[in-house]
């Protein structure tokens, strides 16, 4: 509870949170109305009495204070001192004035139960109950109290020891459920970096080069330096589709499409490309078909970017293995595969993603050039495609 309310088991915080404690803690008072009653018509002397009545303050008094301090973080130590004087105070009064004080050993046990942890709790509630029964048959009369007494003892102590518990467990769960929502907005916060680094990374490129082509054909050939400055409009305008796609969290890319811009870009780029024309996919699930177009995306955004090759060749093949079928697509070009000084944003998102699909990312230098080899789960072991 919030604002001005006060949940079991949490100390106040505010003057009206302490008052309000401090009425639902007083309710259970009415229960020492057996010592009251004995120092009003006892038969005590008035010394007795005054005596009496500040035992029974003093008891009080602490007892509250060590309700309202449960929470706080206190040694264990502390609590134990704290209950050990309430039990001698008990025992004092009880052997003193009667068998109407051995109430003070429910109010002890109960206390035992709300400001210790279980561990603790286990031993000295049975303690406690059981030093409650030894002065029930050693004080007068004490007896006949003793059954109406002990079974409170021990219920009122667990049943404060499991409240105490409960509201130690549901703060944890409380504390987990945020942790969870903070994990959760983390990978959502990564999901939405990738996506973006994935989509403006490559159309970017795409329209650095085509206005670079636009630019070097200016002004001898006009017409043609039209058609790639509407080649950049319409990757413009496609990017931001894409990113609005990929910022609601919908946007899942399909293999075709990527094939088809891989072709566009490396042709751009003056890169001869060799890809699949007409992929068969029947039978791969959706997830791995589209974390493979965006591993498809970003190894051909690093070729026009970084390599510097002439050639680049695209595979697509299923595969079987130990851990069963699977799809691979490889990447390979001639070029020098980039400055070499570890792998970049884009290929630590797209391993997170194949990884989280199940799959994995092989990326490195070969005799020729570079290749970025992609594995994810699949239906089948038939043949899907290769260079032409």
């Amino acid at each position: 509870m919030s604002g001005n309310g006060i949940t079991i088991g949490q100390r106040p915080h505010n003057g009206r949170q302490r008052v309000i404690k401090l009425l639902w803690t007083g309710i259970w008072l009415a229960y020492l109305s057996a010592p009251v009653n004995d120092l009003l018509h006892g038969g005590h002397s008035a010394g007795v009495r005054v005596l009496g009545w500040l035992g029974l303050v003093a008891f009080v008094a602490w007892y509250f204070a060590l309700v309202f301090r449960a929470g706080r973080g206190d040694a264990n130590r502390v609590v134990l001192g704290s209950l050990a004087v309430l039990t001698a105070q008990s025992t004092i009064l009880a052997l003193t004035l009667g068998r109407e004080w051995l109430v003070l050993f429910v109010y002890v046990s109960v206390a035992s139960g709300a400001a210790l942890p279980a561990r603790l709790a286990r031993l000295t509630i049975p303690a406690v109950s059981g030093l409650l029964a030894l002065l029930a048959l050693v004080v007068p009369g004490g007896e006949a109290f003793l059954a109406g007494l002990l079974l409170p003892a021990l219920l009122g102590g667990f049943s404060m020891s499991g409240v105490r518990e409960l509201i130690r467990t549901t703060v944890a769960l409380r504390e987990a459920r945020a942790t969870v929502a903070q994990l959760a907005a983390n990978e959502e916060r990564l999901r939405l970096a990738r996506d973006l680094h994935d989509l403006l990374g490559h159309s970017l490129s795409l329209i650095t080069l085509k206005s670079e082509l636009a630019g070097r054909m200016l002004p001898a050939h006009p017409e043609q330096a039209a058609r790639q400055v509407a080649d950049i409009e319409q990757v413009s305008r496609q990017a931001l589709v894409d990113v609005r796609e990929a910022v609601t969290g919908y946007r899942r890319p399909r293999l075709p499409a990527e094939l088809a811009g891989a072709r566009s870009a490396l042709t751009a780029a003056g890169v001869t490309a060799l890809l699949p024309v007409e992929p068969d996919l029947a039978g791969v699930p959706e997830e791995s078909e589209s974390v493979l177009a965006w591993a498809l995306r970003e190894a051909v955004t690093n070729v026009v970017r970084h390599s510097g090759a002439r050639r680049c060749t695209v595979d697509l093949v299923r595969r079987r293995t130990l851990d069963g079928p699977v799809l691979e697509l490889s990447v390979e070009d001639d070029g020098s595969g980039g400055p070499g000084d570890g792998p970049g944003n884009g290929l630590t998102g797209l391993t997170e993603r194949l990884t989280k699909a199940g799959g994995s990312l092989e990326a490195g230098g070969t005799r020729h050039g570079f290749r970025v080899l992609a594995r994810v789960p699949a239906a089948d072991t038939a043949h899907v495609g290769s260079a032409p």
